[in-house]
């Protein structure tokens, strides 16, 4: 063979290697630095978790040093970090109905306010009352044969509820209606409607869903307006809830300002970028916190304490 083939031959088997190793280069560096952007994504979400759960514990310590620190009744609570900011919103358990003392007929309101078909609303309102119903053996549940068909199969304790997590247990009753839209709280479950912790027949003015409000006999309407209003302006002067009461009729009655010692506290984190805008990554995390202030019956030193976390899994 000629030289200068040989030399052609050579300098297009470079040419191919050369191009070969190129792609194969461009491939690996595309993915490590895909793999780059995917590690600090994953760290920003990590400090961002850590965060939120940081301001949790934060705002139920203001909430817990009295008024100096936090206005009661104010539905929000806007927190600094050196390298984020947090908006921690403050829901009462006053804001929903008591699971085990709501009347059948708020349940049905309740159900058929969150668009649930009035058919299966009779069902699942019978469901619950016959869940926290004793029975006795001349008067069996009728429902007892439905859980007993499941598998596992159990039997209701026919007693009150201790969990809200208990109502995904009851019949009729689907995770997308106890859930509602995940934290975002877009699209009301009702577990932000109903409470095992609510006691009595009051509900907080500016954290109670719409829907609950109309359960109790408030007017579609008004509710909405309510929610429209205090989104601008949160209700925390008793002259102007006594204005809202008179305004509404009976029904009015039944609303108040601030809770007691039980509240869901639920944290949205922003991270800032080292030029000091907002990320656009929002991580939020929620935990139900028992606050105890001082000369509690409990005996408890004073402060709070976490009852449960709640995170987007």
């Amino acid at each position: 063979m000629p030289r200068n083939k040989q030399s052609g031959s050579a300098l297009l088997t470079v040419l191919w290697l050369t191009a070969a190793l190129s792609a194969i280069g461009l491939a690996v560096a595309s993915n490590v630095r895909g793999e780059t952007e995917r590690a600090a994504t994953n760290v920003d979400d990590a400090k961002a978790y850590f965060i939120a759960r940081g301001a949790i514990e934060r705002a139920a310590l203001h909430m817990s040093w009295g008024p100096d620190y936090y206005r009661f009744g104010n539905p929000v609570m806007d927190l600094p970090f050196p390298h984020a900011v947090v908006r921690v919103e403050i829901v009462p358990e006053t804001s929903k109905l008591s699971l085990n003392q709501t009347r059948p007929e708020e349940l049905l309101r309740l159900l058929v306010a969150l668009a649930v078909p009035e058919d299966r609303a009779l069902e699942i309102t019978e469901a619950i009352a016959d869940w926290r119903r004793p029975v006795t053996p001349e008067h069996p549940s009728p429902f007892d044969a439905f859980y007993l068909a499941q598998s596992p199969s159990f039997l209701p304790r026919h007693s009150s509820f201790t969990e809200n997590e208990e109502m995904l247990q009851v019949k009729g009753i689907t995770p997308d209606l106890y859930f509602g839209a995940s934290l975002d709280n877009s699209r009301a479950g009702l577990r932000d409607c109903l409470s095992a912790y609510a006691a009595g027949g009051t509900l907080d003015i500016n954290t109670a869903r719409a829907e609950t409000m109309i359960a109790v006999g408030i007017d579609a309407a008004d509710a909405a307006a309510i929610v429209k209003s205090r989104a601008e302006h949160p209700v925390v002067d008793y002259k102007q809830l006594a204005d809202i009461q008179q305004s509404l009729g009976p029904a009015g009655t039944r609303l108040r300002f601030g809770g007691s010692t039980m509240y869901t506290l639920r944290a949205t984190a922003q991270l800032r970028q080292p030029d000091g805008r907002l990320s656009d990554m929002h991580r939020t995390v929620a935990a139900l916190v028992k606050l105890f202030p001082p000369g509690n019956n409990q005996g408890k030193p004073p402060g709070f304490e976490v009852v449960r976390w709640y995170d987007r899994t």
